[in-house]
């Protein structure tokens, strides 16, 4: 196992709090040959820069020294660079290949926010080369891959947080409301409705060249080889600055070659809430029913017939069946949030609110003392970052961790396959496979492009 270094006790308590109390004044894990001076903050590297690349590398400047990025899009790596200069006043070393990240004996973690079907792999690495990982969500693109990363978890030792932030921030909102839920302020739970907004599909989108400065092909990496793809319309808001129809930068989660369109990418924030909510954080659903939905391409075999298009749902409304037999449902139709209703009143919450009755009661009757922070498992941390660093000193996992995020992961995954097979699974969730459908089981699973494989 690598060998701890210690962190400044003033560094580390500013950095940390709220989480572990006094168990994090013990040292944290560095790589094994890094410097021990007793001023230097955790070193960080980020990989994969784009948009929330960037966004949790700005939000984590305040708690750490950054000494390395990594993008195969050299726009984007220069761009980022002159960022976090203008920032701190410092550039961090700049890389194409991130396993000269991997290979630096004076990186303490890495930050992961490239496009999802990098996620196990560069995860796993990192973990093997000794770094803690924080990885953005959602953490995998397959259920399988789930499972390898709390192997190496489990054989490494390594700190690993993932990127579902709405457990530490938004004001709490989140956490208030498992609090209400707790305190018995609906009574029984009878039904968690998921909001997580529809999509659109897209026109036909033609091979074009490779735009300059971006290796198209380990930008791909275990993804199947095809041709880069763009029309010349640019994208606007926040993902801007790239064409709006695309397969590369941002428009990658329309395609589950990539990603697992809004079923993975706001469900892993407003499904993991719910799953937490219901108590089921370490089991699932035991059937996953696709009550309706829309595909934007025709599908054979539980596969896109076309490879010019956005190839992930439109719509969908999603019947899971949780623990106690409450229904789950995730759906793209009306407000993003989560609706819990109860035998004894409902309330709805999202990133802008917390609303209900239940609510409007708590300036009459408010929550007991302790009762957020019971939740949390401590005081709340400022923000992901500062959970992730304080795990890093008590070696304990984060708020984020990987087996309640696999957990609730799941149950988007098995909805993405239930809709690309067209019919209701039945999932056992002690084995974590599908019952008695062996092509849906094939969906478990994907083959890494050779050459890309994980180095283990």
């Amino acid at each position: 196992m690598p060998v701890p270094r210690p962190l400044d006790r003033r560094h580390f308590l500013q950095a940390a709090t709220g989480l572990g109390g006094v168990a994090m004044l013990s040292s944290w894990g560095g790589p094994a040959g890094a410097a021990q001076s007793p001023n230097e903050r955790p070193v960080f590297a980020t990989i994969g820069l784009r948009n929330q690349g960037w966004t949790i590398t700005n939000k984590s400047t305040k708690f750490a020294d950054f000494a390395a990025f990594a993008d195969v899009d050299a726009n984007v790596l220069g761009a980022t660079n002159a960022k976090l200069e203008k920032k701190t006043g410092k550039k961090a070393d700049g890389y194409e290949d991130y396993r000269k990240v991997l290979d630096r004996d004076d990186i303490d973690a890495v930050m992961i926010a490239a496009p999802d079907h990098w996620h196990t792999k560069i995860s796993v690495e990192a973990m093997l080369a000794g770094k803690d990982v924080y990885c953005e969500k959602p953490l995998t693109l397959t259920i399988d891959e789930g499972k390898l990363i709390e192997k190496i978890v489990k054989q490494t030792g390594r700190v690993f947080q993932v990127g579902t932030m709405q457990r530490t921030e938004n004001n709490q909102r989140f956490l208030k409301a498992i609090a209400l839920i707790r305190d018995g302020r609906i009574g029984v739970i009878r039904k968690v409705t998921c909001g997580i907004n529809g999509a659109t599909g897209s026109p036909v989108i033609p091979a074009v060249d490779v735009p300059e400065g971006l290796n198209w092909d380990s930008w791909l990496g275990p993804a199947p080889k095809v041709d880069y793809r763009a029309l010349p319309e640019m994208r606007k808001g926040y993902g801007g600055g790239v064409p709006r129809y695309t397969n590369c930068h941002y428009a990658w989660r329309n395609w589950y070659e990539y990603s697992g369109g809004q079923m993975n990418d706001w469900g892993a924030h407003h499904v993991d809430i719910a799953t937490w909510a219901l108590g089921a954080a370490d089991t699932g659903p035991n059937k996953i029913t696709p009550v309706s939905y829309s595909l934007p391409v025709d599908y054979e075999n539980g596969y896109s017939t076309v490879e010019n298009q956005y190839n992930t749902p439109t719509k969908f409304e999603i019947h899971a069946n949780m623990p106690g037999d409450i229904p789950m449902v995730i759906t793209s139709e009306g407000d993003n949030g989560i609706l819990f209703d109860g035998t004894k009143g409902r309330f709805f919450v999202n990133r802008g609110k917390l609303a209900g009755k239940p609510v409007e009661d708590l300036e009459s009757n408010p929550l007991p003392e302790g009762a957020v922070e019971d939740v949390y498992g401590g005081p709340v941390s400022e923000n992901h970052t500062a959970n992730f660093i304080a795990a890093m000193g008590t070696r304990d996992q984060p708020i984020s961790d990987v087996w309640s995020h696999n957990r609730m992961l799941e149950t988007c995954h098995l909805a993405n396959i239930a809709i690309r097979l067209g019919r209701e699974l039945k999932w056992d969730p002690t084995q974590r496979e599908i019952v008695d459908d062996e092509q849906a089981n094939s969906f478990l699973s994907r083959e890494s492009r050779k050459g890309y494989e994980i180095n283990m």
